[in-house]
């Protein structure tokens, strides 16, 4: 077990397809709605649908309409009241995203690798 707080992506196949990003924050999971799955290239953006917290028990949930597309640890840079910046540590490493709060809903972008930053694959397709 780890003091690091956890993520999960989970590939979720009904009602429509799309994947649930959620965060540990505050013993509970922040979580959104992301349709087409996470940015694969740096500056990219995906539409972020923020959905109510879930408990922590859906960092290892699954069923036959929901599977697990990667977990691990996230780590927070920055944070304003429209905006987090964060890094997921996944299965395929470490890659940086920002959070960005628009009048309607959330833009999750995938941040260009920083000068020197061996950051692994996208966390989860799409």
């Amino acid at each position: 077990m780890t003091d690091r707080p956890a993520f999960v992506l989970h590939d979720h196949r009904k009602p429509r397809p799309h994947y649930d990003l959620r965060l540990e924050e505050d013993g509970v999971l922040r979580s959104w709605a992301v349709p087409r799955g996470l940015p694969t290239e740096p500056g990219h953006n995906r539409l972020a649908v923020a959905v109510p917290d879930h408990e922590l028990d859906h960092l290892t949930y699954i069923d036959a309409d929901k599977s697990i597309a990667d977990t691990g640890w996230w780590e927070e840079h920055d944070r304003t009241d429209r905006r987090i910046l964060f890094t997921l540590h996944g299965r395929e490493g470490a890659v940086r995203y920002a959070l960005i709060h628009t009048s309607r809903d959330w833009l999750l972008h995938r941040v260009k690798d920083q000068a020197g930053d061996r950051s692994g694959q996208a966390a989860g397709t799409g």
